[in-house]
């Protein structure tokens, strides 16, 4: 039975803020969780039955309030009642007869408050208080919201949590790529969007345009909504009239444009992406909180806003440029700096989008659900949902010559060049992919990888890791220790050929040759993730091709690894060496090849023993954490907290898949999917660390802060993760998981 939320709030097609606020909010639950269903109930001016809304409430019948909470009350699978609370919101003095609602609700209460006005008198404080006393949980949107509903209304801090208002993930680009496609390409961009209103203010905006213009003649100012519905009287809008006088009046009929319609929610964000600087010009002082000002954030905009509480704590002179309410100069004079100032702007918008990014909807989802389990102890068994799959991102970081190594946000930068470790990977992520999707389009992207690796490799049979942006051998190759390189060139190589049944020929072919130049220096690594890369690689190639000269190599590696374990593992230290780095599990994962190979149970063993107390070091009573790259890991030292990477826990999902498959315990297949969950937002920052819009993945997870930037590292890495999910998810495999056995044909596991 899928747990229910009914969010009390107006909704769509009504316009006004808080409907939509209400239904991104309910999106972003309906994506981001799976075996939870949020509902509405309709505020409304008449009594009707609306298609997909599960109750409806009359605002202005205060008998409708107890008709609607005994409605609720009578559905078993209801856990909380969510509401949107906005005083004009509901009929009676203050919006009191909420009350009754309130009264004979039977559910957990929980409110955001969109409105928290300072310096309450008596009377309004003790209602906002009594509001408060039915509630399990109260949300506030501004710190500065939190703030005030504790120093001036006494509501208790605990039952308090900040969220702030959410906003939508967008690809960052320069606005001069969106302004081509809305035809504003010879035009400097500054826009306005929401309700049109008398509070608005639009017009300090207009009166400031004649000195912009005179420096700035190619500016265009887009007034972008429509008419707030209580404005029109008779078919007209007084306030829209006045405004198109003053334009009239100023001769700036060409340089303002009305986009006097709703737009759907991608049209309006292209406008944003297209905008140069937004304009922000609300008068009303006690405004607690805007989405225009957050969504125009998000698309990174930099702002120049009128002082409200909700301006003065979130936009900062890296973001933007606050003014005084109603200053025609002042907002003139900041315009001006910033169309002037190229460099400037840039800043603002790459500082903009960064610090929207944990205010995502889907971050503000989990936020929700969190503070639901934590303060209101509810929906604790709740899953979250898989993402789809999406390859756009590792696509537009392809070219002919292979995928490139680092991307600024989500903008490829070809100036890192390209490297062998990460065209490894992504010929394995995308062999993969073709073998649970088959899509001829994959065998592309696999041959342009695969065409890395032979270029990359010596007339020795070993490989350069580093390719400049001009395809050119790089100096790096000159003093960089590459044996861990090289080794994930055998896993991909290996990996490739064991997928020979399902591939053409000719790339299975080429890929031979390749693994075959390895020979002469395979044997001879000593770097244990090299090792342990190669041991993959040599795994899945022999139980492709059963050719035997791969097993004294494996053998010979293993015991390099096992006299590792030996001389290092203690009673409270199971492991390899005396810290730990990256890609630790790739160890255990070996030792368990090696006795998959060789039938020696010494290996199974120390790969049992070695992986169970990694597992230790991650899966703690917080969470799941990989080993921080701040440090490491040290024997008999505290460990380094944060500096967490996408890399480190899809190797960690690799080695408990084929734990999983190998040794059948279930508790490795569990571990798995938490560890999954860790992109998804069950991590220490509770925020998604992939993009839903482009399918890429952020390059760490820091102490405060998630980095944005989606290289190529990351992307794959998370990619082969979230393959490895599928093939649980998928229906032809459900039967063969739950018995252990997602190997290939040929007995070698999926990865």
């Amino acid at each position: 039975m899928k747990l229910k939320i009914v969010f009390v709030s107006t909704v769509p097609p009504t316009q006004c803020g808080i409907a939509t606020y209400t239904k991104d909010l309910i999106d972003a639950f309906q994506s981001t969780f799976e075996n939870l269903e949020c509902i509405y109930c309709k505020l409304t001016e008449i009594s009707e039955v609306v298609p997909d809304t599960s109750f409806t409430l009359n605002y202005n019948k205060k008998e409708d309030y107890r008709r609607v909470a005994e409605e609720i009350n009578a559905d078993d699978s209801i856990r909380l009642v969510h509401i949107q609370h906005e005083f004009g919101l509901f009929g009676g003095h203050y919006g009191d007869y909420l009350l009754e609602l309130l009264e004979h609700l039977k559910k957990p209460i929980a409110f955001t408050f969109h409105s928290v006005i300072p310096n309450p008198h008596k009377q309004f404080q003790t209602f906002v208080q009594l509001l408060a006393s039915y509630s399990s949980i109260i949300f506030a949107m501004t710190r500065d919201s939190k703030n005030l509903l504790q120093s001036d209304y006494h509501i208790d801090e605990n039952l308090i949590t900040y969220v702030p208002h959410g906003t939508h993930i967008v690809a960052y680009n320069e606005p001069n790529q969106t302004k081509k496609k809305l035809g504003l390409e010879n035009h400097k961009i500054l826009s306005t969007f929401g309700l049109l209103g008398t509070g608005k203010s639009i017009e300090t905006a207009i009166n400031a345009l004649p000195e912009i213009i005179e420096n700035h003649p190619d500016t265009l100012y887009l007034v972008i909504g429509k008419s707030h519905p209580k404005n029109i009287k008779d078919g007209v809008d007084p306030y829209r009239q006045y405004l198109k006088n003053i334009i009239s009046e100023k001769k700036l009929d060409q340089h303002v444009l009305f986009i006097d319609r709703y737009l759907e929610l991608e049209e309006l964000l292209e406008y944003l992406r297209a905008t140069d600087v937004y304009l922000f010009t609300s008068k009303n002082p006690e405004q607690a909180v805007s989405g225009t000002f957050a969504y125009a954030m998000s698309c990174s905009c930099p702002i120049v806003a009128t002082s409200i509480p909700h301006i003065r704590e979130e936009l900062s002179p890296d973001t933007g440029i606050i003014v005084d309410i109603g200053n025609s100069r002042d907002f003139s004079r900041a315009v001006n700096k910033l169309l002037s100032n190229d460099a400037l702007r840039e800043s603002m918008a790459i500082n903009a989008y960064q610090k929207t990014r944990e205010s995502s909807w889907e971050n503000v989802a989990i936020k929700h659900f969190n503070a639901y389990t934590e303060k209101a102890k509810l929906f604790s068994n709740v899953k979250f949902r898989i993402p789809k799959i999406k390859l756009s991102h590792i696509k537009n970081l392809t070219t002919s010559n292979g995928i490139i190594q680092f991307s600024k946000i989500n903008l490829p930068d070809i100036n890192s060049g390209y490297t062998l470790d990460d065209n490894a990977r992504a010929l394995i992520m995308m062999s993969m992919h073709y073998m649970l999707f088959r899509k001829k389009e994959d065998l592309l992207y696999i041959e342009i990888y695969l065409n890395f690796l032979e270029r990359s490799q010596q007339p020795t049979g070993n490989f350069i890791n580093y390719i400049d942006q001009f395809n050119q051998e790089h100096i790096q190759n000159s003093y960089v220790n590459l044996e861990d390189s090289n080794a994930r060139a055998v896993w991909a190589l290996g990996t490739l050929i064991s997928f020979e049944d399902h591939m053409p020929a000719g790339i299975i072919k080429r890929a031979v040759t390749c693994f075959l130049k390895c020979k002469p220096w395979v044997s001879n690594l000593l770097s244990p993730r090299a090792i342990g890369f190669s041991i993959k690689g040599l795994y899945a190639y022999y139980v492709s091709t059963k050719e035997k000269f791969v097993i004294p190599v494996i053998e010979h590696l293993a015991n390099n690894l096992i006299t590792k374990y030996d001389l290092h593992a203690t009673k409270n230290w199971k492991w390899f060496e005396n810290y730990m780095t990256y890609a630790n599990s790739v160890l255990p994962e070996a030792m368990i090849y090696a006795y998959l190979t060789t039938g020696n149970s010494a290996y199974k063993k120390a790969g049992v023993e070695s992986l169970d107390f990694l597992l230790s070091k991650m899966f703690l009573k917080d969470g799941f954490k990989v080993i921080s790259n701040k440090g490491w890991y040290h024997k008999n030292k505290n460990p380094m907290q944060f500096g967490e990477q996408p890399i480190d826990v899809a190797y960690t999902i690799q080695t408990l898949n084929v734990f999983y498959q190998v040794i059948g315990d279930k508790a490795y297949k569990s571990k798995m999917n938490l560890a999954f969950e860790w992109f998804l937002g069950r991590n220490q920052l509770s925020q998604i660390m992939y993009n839903p819009v482009s399918g890429g993945c952020f390059d760490g997870l820091e102490e405060k802060n998630v980095n944005l930037n989606q290289g190529a590292e990351s992307a794959v890495c998370y990619l082969m993760a979230r393959l490895i999910i599928e093939q649980y998810h998928r229906r032809k495999y459900e039967k063969r998981v739950e018995l252990g056995e997602v190997f290939n044909q040929k007995g070698a596991p999926f990865i």
